[in-house]
């Protein structure tokens, strides 16, 4: 059965697939992050330090100093670290070191967010040697050799929030809809049919499904997520919880194993909701939880 992680402002909550909560990883932390990394875990506590577990423990991993960690993905073991200001960095040979192509990469001059602060590193994926790193609001930058060159892919004013990967086909949430890239980047289309509006915070891929939230802009209104084939059939809104929401289901509030079929996602107001058949059926497993900064699933 699968589990659900949820990274809270009181530690790592754990859930089976039917809501039975489990123990309490780094208990009483604040807990921003929470990452697979192999057959165990990642996590970021405070913001600022990464923590692995190894068996029944945590180790320390690496502190950054100055910026907080708005990203993780463990990428063949090694840890690539997305911030605040829009920077990346690795650990390597158990040592922290910042990319400094990725500073470098084509149009970062022209990164920016609505509000007039600086840019930040909001997700990353990867297939193959292929890694892609999400900027709001900057694109989706690219590399094929381990970071040593990046280059940009979609437009930066697709405003993306989150970017996900499966086969050959690269997906991401983006304001104006569902983004897909049928050739790991270099080219894309949006998909919005069936959405009862185009913005979007949250893509996950489960099965022969891609599941996207959407609501009615940035401030939320008419929450919903929705489910459509992955090659390409319109979405259908799926009939979880309330049916709408006031507020946004955000970025990495959405996860699903990407082999399928379980699926679950947490509401603006706390609530986690899960799918053990691709979003045919939901239950709410999880109420009032306070926090949540992350939700991942694992089998």
């Amino acid at each position: 059965m699968a589990e659900i992680l949820l990274a809270t402002s009181e530690g790592i909550l754990t859930f089976d697939g039917s809501g039975r909560p489990g123990e309490v990883q780094l208990a009483g932390e604040p807990v921003t992050w929470v990452a697979r990394a192999a057959d165990d875990l990642l996590a970021v506590v405070g913001g600022t330090e990464i923590r692995r577990r190894d068996g029944e423990g945590w180790t320390d991993v690496a502190t950054l100093d100055g910026l907080d960690v708005t990203t993780l993905m463990s990428i063949d073991g090694e840890p690539w670290i997305g911030t605040s200001e829009a920077h990346l960095f690795h650990v390597r040979d158990g040592g922290l070191g910042r990319d400094d192509a990725f500073d470098a990469v084509d149009g970062r001059d022209a990164w920016f967010t609505p509000w007039g602060g600086p840019p930040a590193t909001r997700s990353i994926a990867n297939w193959d040697d292929e890694v892609f790193v999400n900027v709001h609001v900057g694109g989706i930058p690219r590399t094929s050799d381990g970071g040593a060159t990046w280059a940009p892919t979609i437009d930066i004013d697709a405003d993306v929030h989150q970017v996900t990967t499966t086969e050959d086909l690269v997906l991401a949430a983006c304001a104006g809809g569902i983004a897909v890239s049928p050739d790991r980047g270099d080219s894309w289309s949006l998909r919005t049919d069936g959405l009862h509006h185009v913005y979007s915070r949250a893509v996950a891929v489960c099965g022969d499904q891609v599941f996207a939230t959407s609501s009615d802009g940035p401030r939320g209104g008419r929450g919903a997520v929705y489910r459509g084939g992955l090659r390409g059939d319109g979405f259908e809104r799926c009939d979880a919880g309330p049916g709408w929401f006031d507020g946004n289901i955000d970025s990495h509030h959405l996860d699903a194993l990407m082999e399928g079929p379980f699926v679950a996602f947490a509401s603006p107001e706390g609530d986690v909701y899960a799918s053990e058949d691709a979003g045919a059926s939901w239950d709410r497993v999880a109420e009032g939880l306070r926090g949540i900064r992350r939700l991942l699933v694992m089998p």
